[in-house]
């Protein structure tokens, strides 16, 4: 049943991953490849394997957290409310980034 927790808090993060690409996958090409970047910014194909990595880490990590401190304890409420607050603005950025097309979201 454990297992249950750890595959759930790992897949949470790539829920919102997912639909920020699928939301974007549109602007990507349209948009993002016209953008003038420097000559050491990685292809778009790195860009898929470094957020399963992250987003996997990430998940993990909150279910460490969610494990270690009892389950959804008063003593779990503060770090997993963080980053459950980070993770929103983390899903947030895309939509507003490519949706809005607002470069100065990166400065």
């Amino acid at each position: 049943r454990m297992w249950a927790y750890t595959v759930g808090f790992t897949v949470l993060p790539h829920v919102g991953g997912f639909l920020g690409w699928f939301l974007n996958r549109k602007e990507i090409p349209a948009w993002y490849e016209k953008l003038k970047k420097p000559s050491w910014c990685p292809s778009r194909r790195v860009f898929p394997v470094a957020w399963t990595v992250l987003y996997t880490g990430m998940g993990y990590a909150s279910y460490l957290v969610w494990n270690d401190l009892g389950g959804c304890s008063s003593k779990a409420i503060v770090p997993l409310g963080l980053y459950g607050a980070q993770l929103v603005l983390n899903w947030a950025w895309p939509p507003l980034f490519f949706g809005a097309h607002n470069l100065n979201m990166v400065m």
